[in-house]
């Protein structure tokens, strides 16, 4: 069985050049050899274009032990919550550029969340996609998962996994005097926390058999069932079959506690390179299997 990451990023060249024609943020700014990127909440960030290179992102594959990557858009630039034309435009030029790498890179599909529609299911689906992914941010409580229903549905109509990535609340203005890894241990556990409980409290009951990915351990949400039932929250069935957690980020010690309480079938491999280093936690082989188990499960398509 191919051992799968389901959890990378590339900056190709037509998503690129598609920031770059914008005039405002999210947009790209090509000077003095660099290329800068711009996005609403978050502070300027140089893209090295070299290292995404297919022939680089290749050889990392081969580093890291990996037969098959798939690639999601990066949700806190904010794309997926553009007007919709300016979503499918910039959507576009993602997929072009990573259905272009090779066959050992696929992709997630994003769809623009602004009324979100069916129909940009079946259009990314359609372009080779093995399921849909969702900035956190779309699943901010219950009028928000409301809206996404019939998008969800589609998706669990195709019977391919829903991949959840932080990123899509209305963006703040960091503060300059703020270190560069302070978002993602505020905002992004946040997010995922919150998407986590939005989808196991309203989108579950409606939608019972779409299999989900949840970034990041969806931030260690389900560590905190004991508050939720201490609060007066409903019962939920933490080893639900069709939730997954991908890894990113997080080490042996978060890694087992939340196998404890949701099962180890329920983890699945995610590193998010090149945003970080892949974080060792001496589960990679047997969790690679198991994203590789998900996407065969689930129909997803190579």
């Amino acid at each position: 069985m191919d051992r799968v990451d389901l959890h990378q990023h590339v900056w190709t060249e037509p998503l690129l050049d598609a920031l770059a024609a914008r005039s405002c943020p999210p947009l790209v700014r090509r000077t003095g050899g660099l290329t800068v990127l711009h996005a609403p909440g978050e502070l300027p960030c140089v893209l090295h274009e070299a290292t995404e290179a297919p022939a680089e992102r290749t050889r990392l594959l081969d580093l890291d032990g990996v037969d098959r990557a798939v690639v999601a858009m990066s949700s806190p630039v904010g794309i997926e919550m553009l007007a919709a034309d300016a979503a499918r435009g910039l959507i576009a030029a993602h997929l072009d550029g990573v259905l272009a790498l090779g066959k050992r890179f696929t992709a997630w599909g994003p769809i623009p969340i602004r009324a979100a529609d069916p129909r940009d299911v079946d259009a990314v689906l359609a372009r080779g996609c093995i399921g849909v992914s969702l900035p956190a941010g779309a699943l901010g409580g219950r009028a928000a998962a409301t809206a996404l229903l019939p998008a969800l549905a589609r998706v669990q109509e195709h019977g391919v996994p829903v991949f959840v990535h932080p990123g899509g609340l209305a963006a703040r203005e960091p503060g300059l005097d703020e270190p560069l890894w302070w978002t993602g241990l505020t905002d992004y556990v946040a997010e995922m926390q919150t998407a986590w409980l939005t989808f196991v409290v309203w989108v579950r009951r409606e939608l019972p058999q779409l299999r989900t990915v949840f970034a990041m351990l969806a931030g260690a949400a389900p560590l905190h069932g004991e508050r939720l039932a201490a609060r007066g929250g409903p019962a939920l069935d933490l080893g639900d079959p069709h939730t997954f957690y991908d890894t990113s980020s997080y080490g042996p010690r978060m890694v087992g506690a939340l196998a404890r309480v949701v099962g180890s079938a329920r983890l699945v491999h995610g590193s998010d390179r090149p945003v970080i280093e892949p974080v060792a936690h001496g589960q990679e082989a047997t969790l690679m299997e198991n994203s590789a188990q998900l996407l065969a499960t689930a129909g997803a398509r190579a």
